[in-house]
This record gives structure tokens, C-alpha cells and sequence, in this order.
């Protein structure tokens, strides 16, 4: 199977997508933030980016979802900065303090073809929302140089609609995290509105496009949508309406990694209902609600 940007696109139609892409980094409308921030001209958007693209780090990643990560891993490049303000991230030095380094497009483009050379199963975009017009340039330059591989959008699920529409063809993989199923939870732990309002309509976006994750005969995915939850203490993220969610308006067959990961990191320590691990009574209780649905769980 081909990825989707050499299946579905032609190289005049990619370049206008970049071209739109580009556009909206003039008054930046990348995300719902909408911050209208002229990133081209050196302003700071809500992302604390301007349109310098800056990485924190890429290269092999076994620690992705198996069919993800399969024998030879996934060819993770860390984005750096963020357009969520998660006060408990445990990335907070890449997506708050904007630990990182500037690249060029080309040298993005580089670093996507040597990911590929090292055996890679994909091109794995983490946090890639605020640079997703110099993501698609690099990948122009990229498919000149003989990129081949699936390309995974893994973002934080506050995605503008109308620029994943502008990704259509583009990404092969979407892997959102669904992180609260309540607005007011996102103000208060990650300074953003309308969360659940907007994940919704994104994740339904993505999953239009791709349609439910498909692994091929060696257990690696190729195409399809992907979701993370990751299940916070005291029911504060809102578990089981997420999981409502992904049942009743995607599908049954949606691939979901609930994840156990949680410990108190970054600025948490600010809450009291946040600074704890998660008890394993509540991890299994989100899982058997899970189960009922027969969802496609991670192991």
C-alpha cells in the first residue's frame, strides 16, 4: 500500500496545499486557538512559536503503540512547543520551556529520509499542529528524495477543522490524544476552551479520512485513526464519557490505548486531585467500561 500522499495527491495539488497551509500562518489560524499572530513576521503565536520550525529531538521509537513501533520502530520527530498549556505534561520541558533546536525545511526533509534509511515502519509528527505548513514543505522536498513511508499525525486533539481538512491525503495515520471530555477541565489544566467541543469534531474529521486503523499481515498498521486516552486521577479527565464518545459517534472497531502512565509531573503538584499516580482500581474500572464496547483496546 502506498501512503496516501503519493496515492491520492499529485505534486501540483501538494504544493497548493502548502500554499494554504502558509497562508494561515500570516494571522495564524492553525488551530482553534486563533491567535492571529503573524508567525511569518516573527510574531509569537499561542504556541510560543513563531514559524521557525524547532524539533527536540527524532529517531527510532519503541515506546509507540505496537503496530506503531513493530520490530524496527517508529521514526518519531519531537516538535517543540505546544498549543495546549497542560499543567501535569510530562514533556513540559520540550512543549512549555521550549527545549529544542531550529531546523530548516530541508533539513526536516533530511531527517525524514534518514528515518526511513535506519528501517523505520513510519514518519511519527509528535506534537506537530503549529508546523504542519512546514511540515507539508518538507515533505515535498522529502518525496523528491524517495519518501515512501506512512506518515502519523500525533497530536493533542485541539485541531482546527479546517486545517485538517488541508491534511486530507496527506497523513495516512491520525493519532489524537482525547484528553478531557469536559470544557471547564480544560481551562483549568491545560488554559484552553471549548476542548471537548472541538475534539469531538476533529477526531470525527480525521476518521473520515482515514476511516478505522487498518495493520497489515506483519502487525503493522498503514492507515486509519488511532486514539489515546490517558486516564487521570479522581476521574478528573472524564473517562467514561470519552470512551461514550468513540463508541457511539466513530466506531466500535476504533483502535483506543488507555493509558496508565499518569504520575504527578510539571506544575501538578498546584492541585491536590492531580498529585497522585491513578490507583489500579481506577485504571481496570475504565478498562472493563471500555470492554463492554469491545473496542479495539491496546495491549
Amino acid at each position: 500500500m502506498l501512503p496516501m500522499y503519493l496515492e491520492t495527491l499529485t505534486p501540483i495539488e501538494l504544493k497548493e496545499r502548502s500554499d494554504k497551509l502558509n497562508e494561515l500562518l500570516k494571522e495564524c489560524r492553525l488551530c482553534p486557538n486563533e491567535c492571529l499572530a503573524d508567525r511569518v513576521n516573527g510574531e509569537t503565536g499561542d504556541c510560543n512559536s513563531t514559524d521557525e520550525v524547532m524539533i527536540s529531538s527524532y529517531g527510532p521509537h519503541y515506546g509507540e503503540e505496537p503496530p506503531l513501533t513493530g520490530t524496527l520502530g517508529s521514526g518519531t520527530i519531537f516538535f517543540t512547543n505546544c498549543n495546549l498549556a497542560c499543567q501535569f505534561c510530562q514533556n513540559y520541558d520540550i512543549s512549555q520551556l521550549g527545549r529544542g533546536t531550529s531546523v530548516s525545511i530541508d533539513e526536516l526533509a533530511r531527517i525524514m529520509i534518514g528515518l526511513q534509511n535506519s528501517g523505520c515502519h513510519n514518519i511519527n509528527f509528535v506534537t506537530p499542529t503549529h508546523f504542519t505548513p512546514q511540515i507539508v514543505d518538507a515533505l515535498i522536498v522529502a518525496i523528491n528524495k524517495g519518501l515512501q513511508l506512512p506518515l502519523v499525525y500525533n497530536c493533542g486533539g485541539y485541531e482546527s477543522v479546517e486545517t485538517l481538512k488541508l491534511l486530507e491525503g496527506i497523513f495516512d495515520i491520525y493519532m489524537p490524544d482525547i484528553k478531557y471530555s469536559k470544557n471547564e477541565t480544560a481551562v483549568k489544566y491545560s488554559h484552553i476552551k471549548n476542548y471537548w467541543d472541538v475534539v469531538r469534531f476533529a477526531v470525527k474529521e480525521m476518521h473520515r479520512q482515514v476511516g478505522n486503523l487498518k495493520i497489515n499481515k506483519r502487525g503493522i498498521a498503514q492507515r486509519g485513526l488511532l486514539i489515546r486516552h490517558l486516564i487521570l486521577p479522581n476521574n478528573i479527565a472524564g473517562s467514561k464519557e470519552v470512551i461514550d464518545f468513540i463508541a457511539g459517534e466513530i466506531s466500535y472497531d476504533t483502535y483506543l490505548n488507555l493509558m496508565d502512565q499518569y504520575y504527578p509531573s510539571y506544575k501538578a503538584g498546584n492541585y491536590k486531585e492531580l498529585n497522585r499516580r491513578i490507583s489500579k482500581e481506577e485504571y481496570y474500572e475504565i478498562i472493563d467500561y471500555a470492554k463492554k464496547y469491545e473496542l479495539r483496546l491496546a495491549k
